[in-house]
């Protein structure tokens, strides 16, 4: 530890991102990017923003940017707020909503990495709820009465890196059990085939909704993620990101994302796509003898029975090919692998079929 560090970085244990490869010419199924570019209107919005105004400060209220969001999921703008990307939105949950003293957060065993990073940066006492044994979440784990009250509830929805959703039925569930604390439902990789919670926020005012532009509107690049909630949980983030930081998003970023949320041709056409591509992929896989979860996310997750998943991730390398692998219990057998193209796939398959085979 160094001796200029702060007390509390010697405990911190930071994400580790998907890599980002320095070598041509790989094949990146690692990090869910979107395989299709954004909308052609978004760069046009970023070019026109691209003028002498950016010597004058972004709008620290991103006020086009939430009213676009609230216009198109039927919200106010009090209940939209927006963020340096989703992690730094969900960053302010942790800090604004979980930080009550002696009580835990509830999370799965399995999801987003991330929120253990944000307990041990805000020292917020995780408590673990393992999946089932299929991988999916029990909702009756947290409709259950606990002996301590916990700070609040947060799980990915679909789940990361499992892919697989809970209906709204199921949420809803969660949220009526818990009508005083927060429940976070990070909704990353929903529109690839899941039910947006924002339909229950009109029902549960303790829902928060949490969304990126990274995944289903192909602005992994531009760093844009916003929460959607009731106007008295909005105000308490805002109170944090103003204590942190009174401009999080730039102008090029907020032209960027309104031209991206209002092309939903662009958006249908490529979401559909994708899933459409993710799903033969998963047949592909069982073909070749893998167990694939059901997804509703860019990804699939799949182990193969007779083949360690470390060893196959190495060998797809070796053939150019990245896909993440977690060394992590209970999924260390598992491979997340990004929905491509169809070439992109097919070239995925094809090498796997060929190290099976060499391998076997």
């Amino acid at each position: 530890m160094s001796r200029y560090w702060s007390d509390h970085l010697a405990d911190l244990a930071p994400y580790v991102a998907g890599e980002q490869p320095k070598v041509a010419n790989l094949l990146k199924l690692n990090t869910n990017e979107h395989p299709y570019g954004p909308s052609p209107s978004v760069l046009e919005a970023i070019k026109g923003a691209a003028t002498d105004r950016l010597r004058l400060y972004p709008d620290n209220e991103c006020t086009a940017l939430r009213e676009a969001i609230a216009a198109l999921h039927g919200l106010q703008a009090d209940q939209v707020f927006a963020g340096n990307g989703s992690d730094e939105v969900l960053a302010h949950i942790f800090n604004a909503l979980f930080r009550r003293a002696g009580r835990p957060l509830l999370m799965p065993d399995i999801s987003y990495s991330f929120y253990r990073t944000y307990c041990k940066l805000y020292k917020i006492e995780p408590d673990i709820v393992p999946l089932a044994a299929d991988y999916s979440i029990r909702v009756a784990d947290y409709t259950a009465r606990h002996a301590v009250a916990p700070a609040g509830i947060i799980f990915a929805n679909p789940n990361a890196p499992t892919g697989m959703a809970l209906s709204l039925d199921d949420i809803s569930a969660i949220a009526g059990a818990n009508p005083d604390i927060p429940v976070v439902v990070d909704e990353a990789y929903v529109d690839f085939g899941a039910d947006s919670a924002v339909a229950l926020l009109g029902r549960h005012d303790n829902i928060v909704v949490v969304h990126t532009l990274s995944k289903s509107r192909s602005l992994a690049g531009l760093r844009v993620g916003f929460a959607m909630a009731s106007a008295e949980i909005v105000d308490g983030l805002n109170r944090v990101k103003d204590s942190f930081n009174s401009y999080p998003l730039d102008s090029l970023a907020q032209a960027g994302a309104v031209a991206a949320l209002r092309d939903t041709a662009h958006f249908d056409r490529t979401r559909r796509a994708v899933m459409d591509t993710r799903d033969g992929l998963a047949q592909q896989l069982a073909t070749l003898g893998f167990q694939v979860l059901p997804s509703q996310a860019n990804f699939v997750f799949a182990r193969h029975p007779q083949f360690d998943g470390a060893a196959l991730s190495h060998a797809l390398r070796a053939q150019g090919i990245l896909v993440r692998h977690f060394k992590l219990p209970r999924i260390d057998q598992f491979l997340r692998i990004s929905v491509g193209t169809p070439d992109d796939c097919a070239r995925l398959c094809n090498t796997l079929a060929e190290i099976l085979t060499k391998t076997h």
